[in-house]
């Protein structure tokens, strides 16, 4: 079910939590509450997205619990110990006193209950389910997808909680790429016979976009040319973001994450500028950089702090005081923290607004989680802005954010195909890998690679579904046109802004002879915004006819790329507008009727 909003409250449910104080609850937090309470189940699953307040939405529904004498005590259960810290700090604010430093044994008589993380559970299943037998429990699963993480870990959880007298499960993220059951989460059976997750109540991003409660999300997309080393010892040169193999993909999409080369210097600087503008109106914005590994994020700290003239924050999975330098961070002004993926450590830092995806993780999961990050709002008209490098899957996801997902168990194998979604399993196992441990290849296939130079070039912009801007080089007059997008505005003046800015930058490249237009000068109010499925398209229908005339022809399919721009103009394909691809459409379709 979904539900967006509530014209009334239960009576039962006065609208302020009984324990303690909370604020005034959001619509869609009173439309759950009145859900739970009308139908009082025993499971529920509330899919809310994140920055929408589910901590809130938990806490509110135990606190109603507890003083109804519904449950006699709360285990709350998270992904990590930053998590559960959070849980138990939330708690306090709200008259709920969780231990989170409890491990075994009888509970402090002060305490309503307990804050401990999945893999504590695994660990001792049958302590928890003895607390649970003993007094009737609530039990809050955060994120619960993290329970589908291992089998091990989903069967201690059915193990320890199955007598719980209620089971709440959040996440924002219900959608995994393995088929393990989530324990406590209902599946139904849809017309083609494959089972996915039900969720009890959905809040999605869009909905709450649409209600002022998140932030709306600029993408900012880089490419460049790449140049990198194989184990063969052979030179390969590529632009990011141009029909490659899986392979050439992944080595040039590290290469231009190299610390040391000319790319992720070039789109920090851009962050930081755009960092810049966004605290003119909202004086302690904060930029997060999300690092492969330590020897990296290290190296990105230094970058930053050159750039910004201003130390940044580093949390390492080693460092003892990770969870204080976040909490330092977030109730500071600092500019800049640089953390080695911490999307599953939980950062919850509503001033950040700036992020800069710098890891190789490429699966939906990670990715909602990575921007779920910076969309937390705190005043309508905040915007988010995350800066990516021109990765296909990576720009996908961007452009599917507002998508609802759901678990699927059953995925039929295509022809041919034991298993089509091993790759994305994969990918989501080396997301949840230990931090300390590098993004991408083994040690072994890392040591086949040597980047060797890369450069940026702003590529695009991605909002609400429309792709704006055109290729630029970092500085430039077209990059600053974007990057100085005022950080308070409503969702659709962002978006006429937009077009404004693109419309002047497609007048102004009609001046320069080794351009084309490839739009007629309209008002930009009134210019159509080709859509990311369109460019997709389009792309796709190059490539696909470079290959048959690569057939025809008996040429590579790079010289016939090459020819293409020498006889149209313009960048390569990657990054062309809809225009310079239509106009290789046609041209390569007249070279194949000559060659007939």
């Amino acid at each position: 079910m979904t539900t967006t909003s509530s014209s009334h409250l239960s009576p039962a449910f006065p609208g302020r939590a009984p324990w303690g104080t909370a604020s005034a609850l959001r619509a869609w937090q009173h439309a759950a509450m009145e859900q739970y309470l009308a139908r009082q189940p025993r499971d529920f699953l509330a899919v809310a997205t994140p920055g929408a307040g589910k901590t809130t939405f938990a806490l509110t529904l135990a606190s109603w619990l507890l003083h109804h004498h519904v449950v006699q005590q709360v285990t709350v259960v998270a992904p990590t110990e930053h998590l559960k810290h959070q849980w138990a700090e939330a708690g306090a604010r709200t008259g709920i006193r969780l231990d989170p430093d409890y491990s075994a044994g009888p509970l402090g008589r002060e305490y309503h209950g307990v804050a401990v993380t999945y893999a504590g559970v695994g660990v001792r299943p049958m302590l928890h389910r003895n607390r649970s037998e003993q007094r009737k429990t609530l039990v809050i699963l955060d994120e619960i997808h993290h329970a589908g993480d291992t089998r091990s870990w989903g069967e201690a959880c059915l193990e320890a909680f199955e007598p719980a007298a209620r089971r709440l499960a959040l996440t924002g993220t219900p959608f995994r790429s393995d088929t393990n059951p989530i324990p406590f989460v209902t599946y139904a059976e849809g017309a083609d016979g494959i089972r996915r997750s039900v969720a009890d109540y959905t809040y999605g991003y869009g909905n709450a976009l649409a209600d002022g409660v998140v932030r709306p999300v600029i993408f900012l997309s880089y490419s460049g040319s790449m140049r990198w080393r194989t184990r063969a010892g052979d030179e390969v040169a590529a632009t990011l973001g141009e029909p490659m193999t899986k392979d050439a993909t992944s080595q040039a999409w590290r290469t231009a994450l190299d610390p040391s080369g000319e790319w992720i210097p070039s789109v920090l600087d851009a962050a930081d500028r755009r960092l810049t503008e966004v605290r003119r109106s909202i004086h302690d914005a904060g930029g997060l950089v999300i690092a492969a590994d330590q020897d990296t994020a290290r190296a990105y700290a230094r970058l930053v702090e050159r750039i910004s003239g201003e130390p940044a924050t580093v949390v390492l999975s080693d460092d003892g005081g990770a969870s204080q330098r976040i909490e330092d961070f977030r109730h500071s002004t600092s500019r800049w923290l640089v953390a080695v993926r911490m999307v599953s450590e939980g950062v919850d830092v509503p001033r950040l607004a700036v992020g800069v995806y710098a890891t190789t993780i490429a699966t939906p999961l990670f990715f909602a989680q990575a921007v779920g990050r910076f969309v937390r709002s705190r005043r309508r008209g905040e915007t988010a802005s995350v800066f990516l490098p021109t990765i296909p899957a990576l720009l996908g996801f961007a452009h599917e954010l507002e998508l609802e997902r759901d678990h699927v168990l059953d995925k039929p194998a295509k022809d041919g195909q034991e298993d089509p979604f091993a790759e994305e399993e994969a990918l989501l196992r080396e997301a949840e890998r230990e931090q300390d441990e590098p993004d991408g290849e083994t040690g072994e296939e890392q040591a086949s690679f040597e980047a060797l130079q890369s450069d940026a070039v702003f590529d695009r912009v991605m909002y609400d579904g429309g792709e704006f801007g055109m290729q630029a080089h970092p500085g430039s007059e077209e990059e600053q046109d974007y990057l100085g997008i005022p950080g308070l505005l409503e969702p659709d003046q962002v978006a006429i802004l937009l077009r404004k800015r693109q419309a002047r930058q497609i007048a102004h490249s009609r001046r320069r002879p080794d351009q084309e237009a490839d739009l007629p000068e309209v008002p930009a109010e009134r210019r159509p915004v080709v859509t990311h499925q369109e460019m997709l398209r389009l792309r796709r229908e190059l490539h696909s006819l470079v290959g048959a005339y690569a057939h025809q022809s008996g040429k590579p399919h790079g010289v016939i790329h090459t020819e293409l721009r020498r006889a149209c103009g313009g960048p390569p394909a990657a990054q062309a507008t809809a225009g310079q691809l239509q106009q290789r459409l046609d041209t390569l379709r007249e070279w194949a009727t000559r060659r007939r």
